[in-house]
């Protein structure tokens, strides 16, 4: 069984239409891409997924059951958690109050254990618990990001523009966590503006152009496809 699948989705911004027909499915233990150029409908599509958004039709499932119209925190609690594009932290909150916000739908004994797992993912995160996540560099702040949406447990993570603003030598560590959490067992719904990183770590891609999927297919021959190295690899 699928863990996500999406049927003819489309949602309107007013009179406007941002996505039409989205037909896409991602299943247990992928990394799903996302590309496409600003505008396309990245994040549009990732905030009705997670529940920011309703769409006008279309049909959205999770692990089988349709979640079309349930509440963001329905969604987090059956196991679908976002990193939203800017990370979205409490800037004024330590960086320790904004990960246990990240387990604000649980009520079980495991929250702290698990704390200790994203600081012993991030361990700069554990030397700087106490500090406001504000005065934290980008990188780190993604990390924030990360590990709070870590301590909801999901079994589908959305990752928003994660490299957006990073140095490379800290969207390659970032990278690296993405790829770990993966082989630990975490499906991975990734939109990156920046295609050949998208397409070099994950396994499948969809291509968004227009609020509408253009192209699909396994990432390894998207990358070596003519029209996607013209229009999105520097080709």
């Amino acid at each position: 069984m699928s863990l996500l699948t999406t049927q003819n989705l489309s949602v309107m911004y007013g009179k406007i239409r941002a996505l039409e027909g989205i037909n896409l499915t991602v299943e247990p233990g992928q990394i799903v891409a996302l590309v496409g150029a600003n505008g396309a409908g990245k994040t549009t599509l990732l905030k009705t997924l997670s529940g920011l958004l309703t769409p006008v039709s279309g049909t959205i499932h999770f692990e089988g059951k349709e979640i079309t119209t349930a509440s963001a925190d329905t969604r987090v609690r059956s196991g679908i958690a976002q990193v939203p594009e800017g990370r979205g932290l409490f800037g004024i909150l330590s960086v320790e109050d904004n990960l246990l916000l990240g387990a604000y739908t649980r009520n079980d004994h495991e929250i702290h254990n698990d704390l200790e797992s994203v600081y012993t993912r991030f361990p700069i995160l554990h030397d700087k618990r106490h500090d406001y996540a504000g005065t934290l560099s980008g990188g780190q702040q993604q990390m924030v990001a990360v590990g709070r949406a870590l301590m909801s447990r999901p079994r589908l993570l959305l990752l928003d523009e994660p490299s957006m603003g990073l140095a490379p030598i800290i969207v390659e560590e970032i990278f690296a966590t993405i790829r770990e959490l993966n082989n630990a067992g975490t499906t991975i719904f990734l939109v990156e503006q920046n295609a050949r990183l998208a397409l070099k770590n994950s396994h499948y891609t969809y291509v968004l152009e227009n609020g509408t999927i253009v192209k699909e297919g396994k990432s390894k021959d998207l990358l070596n496809d003519p029209a996607i190295i013209e229009a999105y690899l520097g080709g």
